[in-house]
């Protein structure tokens, strides 16, 4: 009876660790899925498959505190729609509500108490944001559409800058502005932030270099010094900018360009087709940037660059490219102790965790990677879109 009883204890005790030890992933795919995904610490395998987040969903945005997944649909042509999913414990996903909107490839938290009353999300091909107050509801309407914006001639790369072609939208350190890089029109756009209303009003551009294609920002902050960290993915190149921030209610941010350097590494020329995509600071020390095709581990493994950042002035020095064992790699996110990085490789539809050393920067081994959906096409908008860890 005594030995039965240990046997049980410690079956209890080792699903404990088991489940303790399990995490869960969110991914998005063009093909009008979003998959919930569990990862073991060797394994990642497909908990769920949910038809959601419109015909093309390109984007996700997690709310940690509300256990919310926001999916952006970039069809816009199609009725496209924000989708609000909520997340069990166990990583199930359930949809609890759609509004329409204008064909999205992105979307950020901004305003309110706690910097998460409102969203803003992002078009592409329609050269805008709207805004919407949190929660999102069947009825939920814009409280606010900016754009479209025009321009009055192509900018030096006309394929891809016919006109503005906003990227992203993020808030500043403060929560006091809204920043969106603009990759048609070379701009970044800011606006400044009434927390209450959720209600954006436009400060003065800031205009990056002829052809810089700016695509996704994040910042850095030590003392009372702020840095931006823009990555451009036509140049391949990321751009720091030093923030100033107005001395008097009611002015807004202001960005002076302090240095650009190369995603591919000292000397080295981006290949034809190549062009940078993700941007991520963790833990204050290391910059992490997604290069797109440009195959520098093989036919269809793309690479991740590794910056140190210097705790003074948040300069970025290149330490190295590593293997992001992904083609096209879209988006990446690491976990909240910094111990991995998991990659979303859009045209070989794969998620990836990497082993992260949490000292150093440096990438690892990797612990797991699993094919999620149908494989996509290179330059496409097919294959994985998005991929976030639910903690």
């Amino acid at each position: 009876m005594l030995a039965s009883l240990q046997s049980l204890a410690l079956s209890l005790s080792l699903l404990v660790a088991t489940t303790a030890a399990q995490s869960n992933l969110v991914a998005s795919h063009f093909n009008g899925n979003v998959y919930s995904l569990a990862f073991s610490g060797s394994q990642l395998t497909l908990k769920q498959t949910l038809k959601a987040g419109g015909t093309w969903p390109a984007w996700v945005t997690y709310d940690n505190d509300t256990r919310t997944v926001y999916v952006n649909d970039e069809a816009g042509w199609i009725a496209p729609t924000i989708t609000a999913l909520s997340v069990s414990a166990d990583g199930t996903l359930a949809q609890t509500a759609a509004a329409r909107s204008n064909g999205e490839v992105y979307s950020g938290l901004y305003g309110g108490a706690d910097g998460k009353g409102f969203i803003a999300v992002v078009q592409y091909e329609n050269s805008g944001i709207w805004t919407y107050k949190l929660p999102i509801t069947s009825s939920s309407q814009p409280i606010q559409k900016l754009g479209p914006w025009t321009m009055t001639s192509p900018g030096p790369n006309p394929s891809r800058q016919n006109k503005p072609h906003p990227h992203s939208a993020f808030p500043d350190p403060t929560g006091r502005f809204l920043l969106t890089g603009d990759l048609g029109a070379d701009l970044i756009r800011v606006f400044s932030i009434d927390s209450t209303s959720g209600q954006l009003t436009s400060c003065a551009d800031v205009k990056t270099g002829a052809g810089d294609g700016p695509r996704h920002g994040t910042f850095f902050t030590s003392g009372n010094s702020t840095v931006l960290y823009m990555v451009n993915e036509l140049a391949n190149t990321v751009t720091t900018y030093r923030v100033g921030y107005p001395s008097t209610a009611g002015g807004c941010l202001t960005l002076t360009k302090a240095q650009s350097i190369s995603t591919m590494g000292p000397g080295k020329t981006p290949p034809a087709g190549s062009k940078a995509a993700a941007v991520q600071l963790v833990g204050g020390r290391h910059l992490y940037v997604t290069n797109r095709n440009d195959k520098t581990f093989g036919a269809q493994q793309d690479a991740i660059a590794l910056y140190s950042v210097s705790p003074t002035d948040g300069q970025l020095t290149f330490v190295e490219t590593s293997n992001s064992h992904a083609f096209f790699p879209r988006t990446m996110q690491a976990n909240k102790a910094g111990t991995m990085l998991a990659v979303g490789g859009q045209t070989s539809s794969n998620v990836v965790v990497l082993e992260r050393d949490a000292q150093s920067g440096r990438l690892g081994r990797v612990l797991a990677n699993l094919v999620v959906g149908t494989l996509g096409r290179a330059g496409e908008e097919d294959g994985l879109s998005a991929v976030v860890w639910v903690e």
